[in-house]
């Protein structure tokens, strides 16, 4: 229970604990994500609520060592936030929000070799064997240095100047996939690839960052509105947590996780209308006309194509809400006949278009 009153409970260090009493018992504490790197013994130290298994307290980070480094970084950017008058946890919050929906993008990011690497030296070289729980498991480790590089790079006065003139100034546009800010903080979490292909804005907590920001400077909205507080992150965006995580794993591993319990309603509800306009199209089609031929093929063959394309847009619309649910899009690729690279395509083509109707 002492998670949800006071904060995170993550197990402590045993050597440490042995060196202060003289035995090696377990030991559990408050503990912020800020806080999990044990220097001394080179530890990433778990969180206590998970179902780890008996003796599974931490993961190994002496091949890492700017996992540590980033706990010792974390300090100054906590100074920093602390002069700028915002809250260290909920600048945290906000980039640990960014990066964690980056991680789950980064699959498909081709360019990316530094999670994988991370991830593979936690799960101890390679953690193929067993690689989605080794996935959830060393997130937060795997993580942890970028971010704390993008929690300074959102505090930092000069990237929120990049933001708006990325932002067009007085004048409204979208966020720019590859503008000055994507190249800058790609340039800064060591992926300078990141603005060129335009992955930034696959954080939604990252566009709702930047939104609020140039909200505020153009003085829209009222005051204590939260959507004009850059360090609001929505629940929608706030990481899923390792328990929860596990606890996912094992539901599809058993085959008890049900598509309503998955999928937001939203998502659900775009789906259900697709169908419904495919079959109110199809229930309409006439193969009986006695019109002319050529009026009849073609009164048919457009109601056909539009039943169609209602279809295609909910395959599109299931595979993107699968994919979220941590479908791999590979296995979804074989089960839509779409080639991978198509297929992710069009699942950002589709989440535009919900963004764009919805927000």
């Amino acid at each position: 229970m002492g998670g949800a009153v006071v904060g995170p409970v993550a197990f402590g260090c045993r050597s440490c604990a042995a060196r202060r009493t003289g035995a090696a018992v377990r030991v559990v504490r408050y503990a912020q994500r800020w806080e999990r790197v044990c220097v001394r013994h080179g530890r990433w130290l778990l969180d206590v609520d998970a179902d780890l298994g008996p003796g599974v307290e931490f993961l190994d980070l002496r091949g890492l060592p700017e996992v540590a480094a980033a706990q010792r970084r974390w300090e100054a950017v906590a100074r920093q936030a602390v002069r700028a008058g915002v809250g260290p946890g909920e600048v945290f919050s906000v980039a640990y929000a960014v990066v964690c929906q980056w991680w789950d993008q980064a699959l498909g990011w081709e360019q990316e070799r530094i999670w994988p690497a991370r991830l593979h030296a936690l799960a101890g070289g390679d953690a193929s064997g067993d690689f989605w729980r080794w996935r959830a498991v060393a997130r937060d480790a795997a993580v942890f240095p970028e971010v704390v590089e993008v929690a300074r790079a959102l505090l930092d006065p000069v990237m929120a100047e990049l933001v708006w003139q990325d932002s067009g100034a007085e004048r409204i546009r979208l966020f720019p996939p590859d503008g000055a800010f994507a190249r800058e903080l790609g340039r800064r979490i060591g992926r300078r690839w990141l603005g060129e292909v335009g992955a930034v804005p696959d954080s939604s907590a990252l566009t709702a960052w930047w939104g609020a920001l140039v909200r505020r400077r153009r003085g829209a909205g009222h005051s204590g509105e939260r959507t004009l507080d850059p360090w609001w992150v929505r629940r929608e965006d706030q990481p899923v947590c390792l328990a929860a995580q596990l606890r996912k794993l094992a539901q599809r591993a058993d085959g008890t996780i049900s598509w309503r319990s998955e999928v937001p309603r939203e998502e659900r509800a775009w789906i259900n209308e697709k169908i419904r306009e495919a079959t109110d199209l199809s229930a309409g089609l006439d193969v009986h006309d006695t019109a002319a031929l050529a009026v009849g093929a073609r009164q048919l063959i457009g109601g056909l194509g539009r039943s169609i394309a209602a279809l295609d847009e909910a395959v599109i619309a299931v595979a993107s809400a699968a994919q979220t649910a941590g479908i791999p899009l590979d296995e979804l690729s074989t089960w839509t006949y779409i080639p991978a690279e198509d297929l992710r395509q069009d699942i950002d083509d589709h989440r535009d278009d919900l963004e764009e109707q919805y927000g």
